[in-house]
């Protein structure tokens, strides 16, 4: 499994000369393609291997290599013409199709020493149903996979730089994909407009080579006609003639197809052209290698869809030193996808999402770029923060990995192939066994009680986001053995953590595996009774006797050892470094309220009290929602519990944050703050987000009185502060915040009016 471009057909060429192979046969589903393969083929062998083909109008049935399309091999009398022991390797190109009939009767007859299938897309909707399972139809045997990032990272690719642009179409997803659209909305596709900013865009990014060779995909096909038409009666601006583009969709022959992949590739005259307009049949199987322009003037229906389309343009060619990638971002749902399938990160954990957003060229390896305009960036963050169907997206990762891997996975398996994180699926289930309940229904047959489900949803709750080590390391122990003194417990993590653990964390860490880690007494009621541990006077923590028997119940057991396990490793790739630090936080890390107690042993979750300032014993946590919520009553200077603070970064140093209102210099509130020995600074960009960026510590370097009306009108006191971090904000993070998501939209707004 490999990306497009890559050299799926010239890595199987080398495989079948490695492995001496006499006879083989390559299937693909293309005329087109097996003139191209067998190209490819006559480039590694020396004249010693003859090679024919079967299909389009060729019958070369006796050669020692033959490339056949599947729709003519799987009629009787082609398929006839071998015995089914003929062959020593048969090759199938785009393997996600070998599910299909035609496929399948050519797979039934044949009984080869080796069947070797090729795809960049091997999952696929359809492959939780019996039989159309890619991965089941190859014995599960993955022979080697590689993902654009790792290929780009070994120069398998031609560089890329993809360009992030904001779209003049103001239409969302649905009204695109309608049947009909009004005159008004196609006018918007198709209109002067669009037609001058796409032209405008390509020639200002450019391409390399002597001339432009375009791909354009197209959200509908009567898009794709009227804008070819569109270009054909406008002037190039590099060449000083008219456009020469031609719409090529489901319609097209083979012939036609195949003529105008030529036109496109050749060099200059008068039968060249510039642009191919298409869907969706440019997806798969085409091998222009001398593409180096793809534009996407559609919205990102998925990651794979996505990659497909980019894969186009990555094939490497003389003369061409990279291509560029024009992506036309409009007002989509599914906007978050495009960091997803650039990243090839398919944890679909919004934070994460983001990180790719904010980090940009550091997405790519080698020498490709990524770039956004700041009104594309903010559409992708909005995207980002209202992420729809998440449920969907779970279960088809789901159905993925179990294909892959033939077994029902857990979250660990989840975790360790890159798929949905996990806590994005505790997040909309609460625990695992939920989620299995509802994908596999009467299928699944590892049912618990109630007690059961309780001990999951809390340990989801509480401790597999991995933000510290204490409870895991002690419940894994208790998983192995039914005691263990607190000595052990730190000669443990002395020689695994090469940490002394305090006293105090211990016993914190005992209360929240009591079920003691609640924020209100209703939970406390029902969580007390997980009955996992309980500590004697010798300083001894006993397994009870309640969670041995429950235990021996294996489908139970396995879920608490897949909870541990997932924690362990998400700490060990994520906070680990907090255990050498002074503090238990990790620089521009995200915590939640809940996070912020659990790692101060507070002994209970005081997530609700955690507004604007929060004072722990020696420590101070200032909470701020960078953009905040602007209310909708005029009457009213903000939304009510949310006023709109001064809180803001001058620069990398310097924090400006406001008190609460009605908290003066001298109030006991404000002493807090400045008193602290350690004080702490949270920063999220929206509402839209659940956690905060851990920001570092800071200093007061001034604060002042001031006054500010609340939503009754009255002048109240508040106190202004001037902070210096002790660490320089990040640039990438920072400018991430500052972006403002309305005023960004509104002045394209306006800037496309004035067009």
């Amino acid at each position: 499994m490999t990306r497009a471009g890559t050299g799926k057909t010239y890595a199987s060429a080398f495989a079948m000369r490695e492995l001496g192979f006499k006879r083989v046969l390559f299937l693909v589903h293309r005329g087109q393609l097996a003139r191209q393969t067998k190209k490819s083929y006559e480039k590694i062998f020396d004249k010693s291997v003859s090679m024919g083909l079967v299909g389009a109008g060729y019958s070369d049935y006796d050669r020692d290599y033959v490339f056949a399309t599947v729709q003519t091999l799987n009629r009787d009398e082609h398929l006839r013409k071998y015995a089914p022991d003929d062959f020593d390797c048969i090759i199938l190109d785009e393997a996600h199709h070998s599910s299909a009939n035609t496929y399948q009767k050519v797979m039934n007859y044949f009984t080869p020493k080796l069947w070797l299938g090729m795809t960049a897309t091997p999952d696929k909707r359809d492959d939780d149903i019996d039989g159309k399972n890619i991965y089941q139809i190859f014995n599960y045997q993955i022979a080697y996979e590689i993902r654009l990032q790792q290929a780009m990272e070994e120069n398998m690719l031609c560089p890329f730089h993809y360009f992030g642009i904001t779209d003049v179409s103001l239409l969302g997803d649905k009204e695109i994909k309608s049947k009909k659209l009004t005159e008004s909305s196609f006018n918007q596709l198709v209109g002067d407009e669009r037609v001058k900013h796409i032209i405008e865009q390509a020639n200002y990014f450019g391409h390399s080579g002597d001339r432009v060779k375009g791909l354009i995909f197209c959200s509908r096909i009567d898009e794709s006609v009227e804008l070819s038409n569109k270009f054909n009666q406008t002037i190039n601006p590099e060449t000083g003639r008219v456009f020469r583009t031609i719409a090529l969709n489901g319609d097209a022959t083979e012939e036609e197809r195949q003529r105008a992949f030529e036109r496109l590739a050749m060099d200059e005259n008068t039968q060249s052209l510039d642009y191919i307009f298409s869907v969706e049949i440019l997806n798969e199987g085409v091998d222009i290698v001398e593409v180096n322009q793809v534009i996407m003037l559609r919205p990102t229906e998925s990651p794979i869809v996505f990659i497909q389309q980019l894969g186009r343009g990555l094939r490497k060619a003389n003369g061409k030193e990279y291509v560029v990638i024009l992506d036309f971002i409009g007002n989509y749902n599914n906007n978050f996808m495009i960091p997803v399938a650039l990243s090839g990160d398919r944890s679909y954990n919004a934070d994460t999402i983001r990180k790719y957003v904010i980090s940009g060229n550091n997405t790519i390896p080698g020498a490709s770029t990524v770039h956004f305009d700041e009104i594309a960036k903010d559409r992708i963050f909005a995207s980002i923060d209202k992420i729809k169907g998440m449920k969907s997206i779970i279960r088809e990762s789901y159905v993925s990995l179990k294909n892959r891997l033939g077994r029902v996975p857990y979250l660990l398996d989840f975790y360790e192939n890159g798929e949905v994180d996990p806590l994005v699926i505790i997040k909309e289930y609460k625990t695992y066994q939920a989620f299995l309940e509802a994908v596999e229904r009467e299928l699944y047959t590892g049912r618990l009680n109630e007690q059961e489900k309780t001990t999951l949803e809390y340990l989801s709750k509480t401790i597999i986001s991995g933000a510290r080590p204490f409870e895991l390391e002690i419940l894994r122990q208790l998983m192995k053995k039914s005691s263990i003194s607190i000595n052990e417990i730190r000669e443990i993590f002395i020689r695994r953590y090469d940490y002394k653990v305090n006293m105090q964390s211990i016993d914190n860490a005992a209360d929240v595996l009591q079920g003691k880690f609640v924020s209100k007494d209703d939970e406390y009621k029902k969580f007390c009774r997980i009955d996992i541990l309980e500590e004697d006077s010798n300083n001894i923590f006993h397994r009870m006797n309640n969670f041995t028997t429950r235990l021996q119940n294996e489908e139970f057991k396995k879920q608490i050892d897949d909870i541990i396990e997932v924690g362990l490793k998400r700490y060990h790739d994520k906070y680990q470094s907090s255990l050498k630090n002074e503090s238990p936080f990790v620089l521009y890390e995200k915590y939640s309220r809940r996070d912020v107690s659990l790692l101060m042993n507070c002994g209970r979750d005081l997530s609700s009290t955690m507004y604007g300032m929060k004072r722990i014993d020696d420590d101070v946590f200032i909470f701020v929602t960078y953009h905040k919520e602007e209310s909708a009553d005029e009457q009213k200077n903000y939304v009510d519990g949310k006023p709109d603070y001064a809180d803001a970064f001058e620069d990398n140093m310097i924090f400006r944050w406001d008190s609460q209102i009605g908290r003066g210099v001298d109030s006991s509130y404000v002493s807090d703050v400045v008193n602290a020995k350690r004080k702490h600074l949270l920063v999220k960009k929206s509402d839209a987000e659940s956690n905060f960026y851990y920001m570092g510590e800071f200093d007061i370097v001034d604060m002042c009185a001031a006054r500010k009306r609340d939503n009754n009108g009255k002048e109240r006191d508040i106190t202004k502060f001037e902070m210096k971090m002790r660490h320089p904000v990040r640039e990438d993070l920072l400018r991430y915040l500052q972006s403002n998501l309305q005023q960004s939209i509104q002045n394209n707004t306006q800037e496309l009016k004035a067009i």
